[in-house]
């Protein structure tokens, strides 16, 4: 929370420094909307149906690598602003926690209705 007031605070007394937040927050959000696009453009394939799921989830996994890429720069860049004080290293396990939680719920999504199809 001091971490999230303190930001406030730089970026009420810097505007340029909110405009750059800003323009970063709006490029990963961007980001994040294209790789769950992506995502799910692979989801209704035909040849995905008789899939298994663990299969379906490698799939998913190696899919849209590009979407996934700009994601996690535009995010990792995204954290470094917000938190200039955090490691590196940390916002980009954020970044790759975020992408995994996107391919589990795909896989999941998947998983369910194949179930439902049963």
């Amino acid at each position: 929370m001091r971490i999230l007031m303190a930001a406030l605070a730089v970026m009420i007394t810097c505007p340029v420094l909110a405009d750059e937040a800003d323009d970063a927050r709006r490029l990963a959000v961007s980001g994040r909307d294209a790789y769950w696009n992506c995502l799910a453009r692979e989801y209704p394939r035909e040849s995905n149906r008789n899939m298994p799921e663990q299969e379906f989830g490698a799939l998913i996994a190696a899919a849209c690598a590009s979407e996934r890429q700009n994601f996690r720069v535009a995010l990792v860049g995204y954290l470094g602003i917000q938190f200039p004080d955090k490691d590196t290293d940390a916002n980009l396990t954020t970044a790759n926690n975020a992408i995994a939680f996107a391919q589990k719920d795909i896989v999941t999504a998947f998983a369910r209705r194949k179930a439902v199809s049963k």
